[in-house]
């Protein structure tokens, strides 16, 4: 007999999310580009929607989340009573597994995907199974191959991170007819909104045709509410339904909903945010391979950086030598990727830095 309380089976195994560093050596300025945050910010007239919360604080917000999943559906085209909000993409990942994982239950992802995937899975006393990668790309054959009697869910993030690489739909259209029909499908689309590709799409069409897809999507990124947490998911009417009855009652708070329906509305910040991307994206990926750094191609607000093993020119060293500067990128040891930073892109200036930083490592005597 246990002689104090013990978790649950999984719970042990988990490795708690670590964020990237967000800290510089004292006297430096900081440039954090270690979490996919936009140089732009929020819109304005997302920051005046949570001002205008402040007045507020004693009164619960909305608990269902309506003007929000309204603005989400207008922007869209979507049913908002298909819609769930939850605070950041990651409470709504969690829900998802809460609903259709039991223990010995498999979850699927690919071998770089985003790490919320195994917490989840094993928060819920499932297995978590790994399907291999090519090149640094969810590999569809792979999936397939790992689906047994016992899978119930599979996690895809299109586009992926920390990779920057995307499922053309096709691709993703194939996965899913290959699933059995009991098994669910999530498109984490994190990063969709960066996506310059014609053969890319977010999910939407896929989710609105079949009963075992969902999508979810993130205001922390290119709308620049990271600090708020909030998210949503897209899904058939039978899966928001279980959702809903074991989401918490107030899940979102106020000040989000109001900021997110703000923020989604103003596409003219989102075309800036754009706009900024694809020229630095694009900017930093060419001077990074001037410098003879590998850079796997990405389609999102980050590349993936791979160093040399050679002794002084390591992701390790980089990493000291760029903190030395307050320019913080994310290591990518907990990803199986312990030979590559990710860096996400950042204002001009940051831009800039980085560059000059790393021509300054790479010419260093090691």
């Amino acid at each position: 007999m246990a002689t104090r309380p013990v978790p649950r089976p999984g719970i042990l195994d988990i490795e708690a999310y670590v964020p990237g560093k967000s800290a510089a050596p004292a006297g430096v300025k900081l440039h954090k580009l270690s979490s996919n945050e936009t140089p732009l910010g929020p819109s304005p007239k997302a920051v005046a929607a949570y001002g205008a919360l402040a007045g507020k604080l004693e009164l619960y917000p909305d608990g269902s989340s309506t003007k929000l999943r309204q603005a989400i559906a207008a922007r869209y085209g979507l049913d908002s009573g298909r819609i769930i909000c939850g605070t950041g993409s990651d409470e709504l990942l969690q829900l998802v597994a809460r609903a259709y994982l039991g223990d010995g239950d498999e979850g699927i992802f690919t071998e770089h995907g985003f790490l919320v995937y195994r917490i989840a899975i094993l928060a819920c006393g499932g297995r978590p199974v790994v399907a291999p990668e090519t090149n640094l790309t969810a590999d569809v054959d792979a999936i397939l191959a790992a689906v047994t009697p016992r899978t119930k869910i599979v996690f895809l993030a299109n586009p992926n991170n920390p990779t920057g690489t995307y499922l053309p739909f096709d691709e993703v259209k194939r996965l899913q007819a290959g699933l059995r029909p009991d098994i669910l499908l999530v498109l984490d689309a994190a990063y969709a909104e960066y996506v310059r590709r014609n053969d890319y799409a977010s999910g939407l069409e896929l989710v609105a045709t079949c009963e075992n897809v969902v999508m979810t999507r993130t205001f922390s990124k290119i709308y620049g509410l990271a600090n708020l947490r909030l998210g949503w998911l897209y899904g058939p009417a039978h899966v928001v339904d279980a959702l809903e009855r074991i989401r918490g009652p107030f899940n979102v708070n106020g000040a989000a909903l109001e900021a997110g329906a703000a923020a989604i509305a103003d596409e003219a910040h989102v075309a800036a945010a754009i706009e900024h991307n694809d020229r630095w994206l694009a900017w930093t990926t060419a001077e990074l391979e001037k410098l003879g750094l590998r850079v796997t191609p990405s389609v999102g607000n980050f590349v993936l950086i791979h160093f040399p093993q050679t002794p002084g020119r390591t992701a390790r060293d980089a990493d000291a030598f760029l903190t030395r500067r307050g320019l913080i990128l994310r290591a990518m040891g907990a990803y199986g990727l312990p030979g590559a930073m990710r860096l996400t892109i950042g204002s001009e200036e940051a831009n800039r830095l980085v560059l000059a930083t790393l021509t300054d490592f790479m010419a260093a005597t090691p």
